[in-house]
């Protein structure tokens, strides 16, 4: 998106969509550029240091032996695919693959626990899934839960493993052994081409469908929150993990999309000097960094160690405030600018400092084409002052198509022509919308939004606890922690033991980032008449209503 001369009044007025009928997203952002011209299109870094360069031609082909391999081990079109990997060669590979044999890709967080798992390669009926020796570990707890799932492929794994009971077979042989001869499925827009989990905020993790479409949709809001991207964009990378929508509609795809190389580096625990030397070795030209990642780097002393060649920091998932951006742009040379979005209906509200000065306390405005509106509880507009829902007008080529095989839940996400996000907002008179709350009981911590609903069925699995209740705590780093509320079984005593015991549970059960960091023990919880847990008490009473000892780790 070209921004010299134009204005956000400009671009808005003249905005138009342009979706075409047929499209598939593996062709456009793989194929289109596999001309033989050896263009740059991933480096991949490993723990070591140790860098790998990829072409958009070897992408291609690589990818196009993986659709072939897939196909030959049943998949077929529509059939859902697992990827439970980090950022890596593979999972690019497999994502590409996927696409362009008109399957339906279903991303998994590599430090998903087996609860986590189970529920969504169960849900989303996966026949096939790429993961790695740890990923093989813990498949292979739950392989006779997930009847429909016939083919493991292991990215480490030299050699297939066919003992009858969990076969797995070597993503690179199987890779290897397939024609390079491959015709990438004829998709429309609106076909399904991804299913990715919601936090699970009410009830278990939803999987919002998405279609072709979407990688366009997100265009508008990439290209404004990155200051007109791809101008000056030379590589881009995040620390977050391409299994989330802003990994990869917020960056991978993207900058794919424009011919833009990305840098694949995941650390396994992030490290705001590893952050600031990775950036200036690589030049990287363009970066999202979460919050939690920037108030990390905040920390590090003396940044003008290192010379940046940034053109554009965005961010996104809680508010920076006025101190953040300040110390962008000292530290990184550049105003970073703050997009809002949701797994069903991403980027679709965005600063922009090329446009215009970021509103301290507002999260932005309306990206061109789309929508934002604040609404009540039937889906009127609301005046600007009035605190209301955060709602984006359908239809959008951004939206999702709804969730899978969950039609109610669907239904429930809109009023009227409006899809609400579950936030409360308020827009101002020159269209600036300040986020005031959730409407429901998301978690903000380090960046991710984490459900209850998951984590409070983990509690319940250990065998000490009889009731649980999850919220989130405010905490200076995180924004939140993850407290949990327990009622213990008779006969457990409700000692520091006990409390590392259930987080350890919870850790390996679900998942690192969702284990309570603080567990309070209660005799009772606050209870709706329905036997609901009104966790609006809890958060009003933390002190009052917790009993006993409490730990934070």
């Amino acid at each position: 998106m070209n921004l010299e001369g134009q204005t956000y009044d400009s671009l808005t007025a003249n905005f138009a969509w342009r979706i075409p009928a047929r499209y598939n997203i593996g062709v456009d952002v793989c194929d289109k550029w596999a001309d033989g011209s050896g263009r740059l299109a991933l480096i991949y870094e490993d723990a070591d240091g140790r860098a790998t360069h990829y072409t958009f031609d070897q992408l291609k082909t690589l990818s196009d032996r993986f659709a072939n391999a897939l196909q030959a081990s049943g998949a077929q079109r529509g059939d859902r695919v697992g990827i439970f990997l980090s950022q890596s060669i593979e999972t690019a590979i497999a994502h590409l693959a996927a696409y362009k044999a008109g399957m339906v890709a279903v991303p998994l967080f590599a430090l998903f626990g087996v609860d986590a798992i189970e529920h969504r390669l169960g849900d989303s009926g996966a026949v096939a899934l790429i993961t790695d020796h740890a990923g093989v570990q813990k498949i292979d707890e739950i392989r006779a839960a997930l009847p429909k799932l016939r083919s493991v492929f292991s990215v480490d794994a030299e050699q297939d493993h066919a003992e009858p009971a969990a076969p797995v077979r070597s993503f690179w042989h199987a890779l290897e052994s397939a024609s390079a001869d491959f015709t990438p499925a004829d998709t429309g827009a609106d076909d399904p081409a991804i299913i990715i989990y919601t936090s699970g905020t009410t009830g278990k993790p939803k999987g919002a469908l998405h279609g072709h479409r979407v990688l366009l949709g997100h265009l508008p809001g990439v290209e404004i929150s990155q200051q007109g991207f791809p101008a000056h964009a030379t590589l881009m990378w995040t620390p977050a993990d391409w299994a989330w929508i802003g990994g990869l509609f917020d960056v991978l795809l993207p900058s794919w999309h424009h011919g833009v190389a990305v840098l694949a580096r995941r650390f396994a625990k992030f490290d705001g000097e590893a952050a600031f030397d990775l950036l200036a070795r690589h030049a990287v030209s363009h970066t999202f960094l979460p919050p939690t990642a920037l108030k990390m780097m905040r920390g590090v002393e003396r940044p003008e160690r290192w010379t940046l060649a940034l053109r554009s920091v965005a961010s996104g998932g809680e508010s920076l405030g006025e101190e953040l951006v300040g110390w962008g742009r000292q530290a990184l040379g550049v105003t970073i600018n703050e997009f809002y979005g949701q797994t069903e209906c991403n980027v679709v509200v965005s600063s922009c400092a090329a446009l215009f000065e970021p509103r301290f306390g507002a999260i932005g405005r309306a990206v061109p084409g789309h929508r934002v509106a604040i609404v009540d509880a039937n889906g009127n507009e609301l005046p600007p002052g009035a605190i209301g829902d955060i709602a984006v007008a359908a239809p959008d080529p951004v939206m999702f198509l709804g969730y899978w095989r969950n039609e109610p839940a669907t239904r429930e996400k809109f009023r009227g022509q409006f899809l609400l996000t579950g936030d409360l907002g308020m827009c101002d008179a020159d269209g600036f919308i300040r986020f005031v709350g959730r409407g429901d009981d998301v978690i903000t911590s380090a960046g991710y939004r984490i459900g209850p609903a998951s984590i409070e069925d983990s509690l319940l699995r250990h065998p000490a606890v009889s009731m649980a209740a999850v919220i989130g705590a405010p905490d200076r780093e995180r924004t939140e922690i993850v407290m949990a509320f327990v009622v213990l079984k008779p006969g457990f005593v409700g000692d520091e033991a006990l409390v590392r015991e259930i987080q350890q549970h919870v850790k390996t059960r679900l998942a690192a980032h969702e284990y309570p960091r603080e567990i309070r023990f209660v005799e009772s919880l606050p209870l709706t008449a329905t036997g609901k847990v009104i966790r609006k008490t809890l958060r009003e009473g933390l002190v009052q209503d917790a009993q006993g000892p409490a730990a934070k780790n």
